[in-house]
């Protein structure tokens, strides 16, 4: 298969995980979102700028960051609440899952035959778990999202560079960690070597990097702890259905140019 049909794919499979992450953040993603923005109109916490960084790539909690960053433009914009939440949503996430379907089936299409002799399912699985640990989990752990009310405005542009700093160190991690599993000649040995290695200079990346808490006192701690674990659950379904949905049409595609390959000259 050409790279070309790789990326037709991974566009594809990104389109229909974005719709699917639009699903889980339109039913569990609003309720808290809603609540957030009632809290932060009612003045109960200090309005603030709304925090962009866990949304990137999307990010991962797209769903409900993406409402969230469209509040506070309502007036300026001419959108309705209910058309951000609805087709505007949809929209962003379609194109943001597309656009990263993109990107997955390039890296498949250099990994695919080189660094693994695994089939296109197993192949695209894996690729999505690393994906969802390397830029969504890990950079999470040290810049979880926050819902509206949560941040000061004067600090937005550093939390976005710092968020995006550490997905750029977790990737350039991810591929020292890769390199030092293939160099091992046992293959589990080398596995864990290659974890460990990931798993220390994420560390070290954690203790540098300066932390960031703008939570205000008085936020609820539950609809803190629910806005932010829909937003792994949004990032979690968008990546594990790219994964799965690539790897399967992946798969169907070369099943079918299979018999093709075998034919007599």
């Amino acid at each position: 298969m050409t790279t070309g049909r790789y990326l037709f794919l991974g566009m594809i499979a990104g389109l229909i995980a974005g719709v699917l992450a639009f699903g889980v953040g339109r039913v569990w993603g609003e309720p808290p979102v809603e609540a957030a923005i009632a809290i932060e109109e009612a003045g109960s916490a200090e309005p603030a700028a709304h925090d962009h960084t866990a949304m990137a790539t999307e990010a991962p909690a797209p769903a409900p960051e993406a409402e969230a960053a469209g509040h506070s433009h309502d007036e300026e914009a001419g959108f309705s609440r209910a058309t951000q939440a609805g087709i505007g949503l949809l929209t962003g996430m379609a194109v943001f899952g597309a656009g990263l379907g993109g990107l997955f089936a390039l890296a498949f299409a250099l990994v695919q035959g080189r660094f693994s002799q695994l089939g296109a399912q197993a192949t695209a699985a894996i690729m999505a778990l690393i994906g969802y640990v390397a830029v969504v989990l890990v950079p999470f752990l040290k810049y979880p999202a926050n819902p509206p009310a949560v941040g000061h405005g004067e600090t937005i542009g550093m939390r976005t560079q710092l968020y995006f700093t550490m997905i750029v160190l977790s990737l350039i991690a991810t591929a020292i960690s890769v390199a030092v599993a293939r160099g091992g000649a046992d293959r589990w040995r080398a596995a864990i070597h290659g974890g460990l290695v990931y798993l220390a200079l994420m560390v070290l990346a954690g203790f540098v990097l300066p932390s960031i808490n703008e939570v205000p006192a008085d936020f609820p701690g539950d609809l803190l702890w629910q806005f932010r674990s829909v937003s792994l659950v949004i990032a979690a379904v968008l990546w594990g259905a790219i994964g799965l949905i690539f790897g399967l049409l992946v798969s169907r595609a070369q099943a079918v140019a299979a018999p093709g390959l075998h034919r007599p000259a």
